[in-house]
């Protein structure tokens, strides 16, 4: 079955939660979201449930792991959201994200040594 990265912000802090102590024993994830947010044992185990339907974290035997990294679920996460509100253009995102601010020479340099990264590397064309 094919992971679902639209995580709601509920879910987004369990996951950090489950990446920062992992693996982790399903009664001390409860400790955890009861310390960290003040969450109840039911809604800890509600988002948790989400978070395995759909496909980003399983609980074996209560040990609690991700099936992603961090990275992985926030590159999926980018491009969803590219492709949602740009059309998957990302010179659009650029363009949208710049209409309302400066890029400091800094950042300018950043995207020009990722464009030119993108056009060296094997993946490209």
């Amino acid at each position: 079955m094919k992971p679902d990265f639209k995580l709601t912000n509920a879910e987004t802090r369990l996951a950090e939660l489950v990446w920062l102590n992992e693996p982790v024993a399903s009664m001390e994830l409860v400790r955890l979201a009861k310390d960290e947010f003040g969450w109840s044992k039911s809604t800890t185990f509600t988002h948790l449930k989400m978070l395995i339907k759909k496909h980003v974290t399983k609980n074996d035997n209560s040990c609690v792991t991700m099936l992603f990294t961090r990275e992985e679920i926030t590159a999926q996460r980018s491009c969803m959201y590219v492709d949602e509100a740009f059309g998957g253009s990302l010179p659009m995102l650029v363009a949208s994200f710049t209409s309302s601010r400066k890029l400091t020479p800094e950042q300018i340099a950043e995207l020009k040594q990722l464009i030119d990264e993108y056009e060296g590397s094997p993946n490209h064309g």
